[in-house]
């Protein structure tokens, strides 16, 4: 039996292969239009619970030498906590989404925020680095919730082109949260000390947990739940990777996020020790960049219904691409100032605001309601581990440090890949699909 995704004939018959059992027809998600006021309460609901983990990561890295000092370590060891909530989220998730697959959405939902909320306020009592490492991969795990079941649960609600437009809405609302949460950090040092950042991240977490409790209903009724053992689930994740409807946009969206991720980890560095930008130089140019993040996510808002999921996609990748190649010219050609870096990182970013949605809408659309946590886990899981991974190699240099030169040769070398990547899967999926 095909599952295909949801959309225009011609994108259906570019996508449809058989490999993972679809879902009955009593199962499949309402394709009712659903009413505004629960759209926008859904939207702000799930962008609470998407944004907190990413919010995690980063909120506190302009407090690093101070709490270095605080708990009298290295920086180096206080750059594991870094890791090690990282590593939680992508285990997380991998946990979590068959979890919820088995059990239903809101009680891992609740149990994961619950946990997050006790671990942030704990954070802010420690008195050593080992104890901070620990309590961040529990945070990381915990955090995972959010995003693995907030994916699910679009899954189980929309299909195509409504998925498509739910999580450009809910881009704009995640979108902010990787991105200014440093310079949010930075704001916090000024009214009080590092503690605070946890503070603010466990009332969130509270807040999110109070949202879901109240206004997010169970949307995997117990007739589609999936119980499964280990060799069960195995054999569903085996199936997942070699769905090339699934895996394709999937590691389509990890490459694509680890160029934007080299870029987030990276710059900071490249503006303000090659070009000489300052602190409030660096957090302008990263705001303006996250403008055009969400300019992207409501640009592909507004093609949804005019042009179809795939060739959004490749509109997106092809900026991209194209970007990242003009500023590895740059880099080689040199005269470039900090305008003319952050005008081609905009262009950069309102690409990525294409690819995130429409990859995320094909990847989890393409799998029957019965296994969304268990492909959602592994769309969340190699998106950190490709994204960090990618990221990494900006350092690989002489110094040990990222440039200019190197930021972009790693974001044009994860973009050029993703473009690959995404062709040859679109080409296999029309031959297995005129196999059938």
């Amino acid at each position: 039996m095909t599952h295909s995704v949801v959309g225009s004939p011609a994108e259906r018959s570019s996508v449809s292969i058989s490999s993972v059992p679809a879902a009955d027809d009593s199962a499949a998600p309402p394709s009712a239009v659903r009413p505004r006021r629960f759209v926008a309460l859904l939207v702000l609901v799930l962008g609470v619970l998407t944004a907190v983990g990413p919010l995690a990561t980063d909120l506190y890295l302009p407090a690093f030498p101070m709490i270095a000092a605080d708990l009298g370590a290295s920086e180096s060891r206080i750059q594991l906590t870094l890791t090690a909530i990282m590593v939680g989220l992508a285990l997380g998730q991998l946990a979590l989404g068959p979890m919820s697959d088995a059990w239903g959405r809101r009680v891992p939902l609740l149990v994961g925020v619950a946990v997050f909320t006790v671990v942030s306020l704990a954070c802010m009592f420690v008195e050593s680095a080992q104890a901070f490492v620990v309590l961040r991969f529990v945070q990381g795990v915990a955090g995972a919730a959010g995003a693995v079941i907030s994916r699910a649960v679009v899954r189980d609600l929309f299909e195509g082109d409504e998925a498509a437009r739910f999580f450009s809405r809910l881009m704009l609302v995640t979108g902010l949260a990787p991105m200014l949460g440093p310079i949010l950090g930075g704001q916090l040092l000024l009214v009080g000390p590092w503690q605070l950042s946890f503070a603010v991240l466990a009332g969130m977490s509270a807040l999110s947990f109070v949202l879901v409790l109240v206004w997010l209903p169970e949307s995997l009724p117990a007739e589609r739940r999936r119980r499964q053992g280990p060799g069960v689930l195995l054999a569903t994740v085996g199936r997942l990777v070699r769905d090339v409807r699934f895996i394709g946009p999937t590691v389509t969206l990890a490459l694509s996020f680890g160029m934007m991720f080299t870029y987030i980890s990276a710059f900071s560095f490249v503006s303000q020790k090659e070009f000489g930008a300052s602190a409030q130089d660096f957090s302008l140019m990263f705001a303006v960049n996250t403008v055009g993040l969400m300019v992207g996510t409501q640009v592909n808002a507004l093609l949804i219904g005019r042009v179809e999921t795939v060739r959004r996609l490749v509109a997106g990748l092809v900026v991209g691409v194209v970007s990242v190649l003009v500023l590895a010219g740059l880099a080689v050609w040199g005269g470039v100032g900090l305008v003319g870096l952050t005008s081609v990182l905009f262009v950069m970013m309102l690409g990525m605001g294409l690819v995130f949605p429409n990859a995320m809408t094909l990847a989890i659309s393409s799998q029957p309601p019965q296994v969304a946590g268990t492909a959602s886990a592994l769309v969340g899981a190699l998106q950190f581990a490709v994204g960090g991974g990618v990221s990494a190699m900006a350092g690989w240099t002489a110094t040990g440090e990222a440039s200019l030169g190197s930021m972009s040769v790693v974001m044009v070398s994860a973009g050029v890949l993703a473009l690959v990547v995404f062709a040859w899967a679109s080409w296999r999926s029309r031959r297995l699909a005129a196999a059938v």
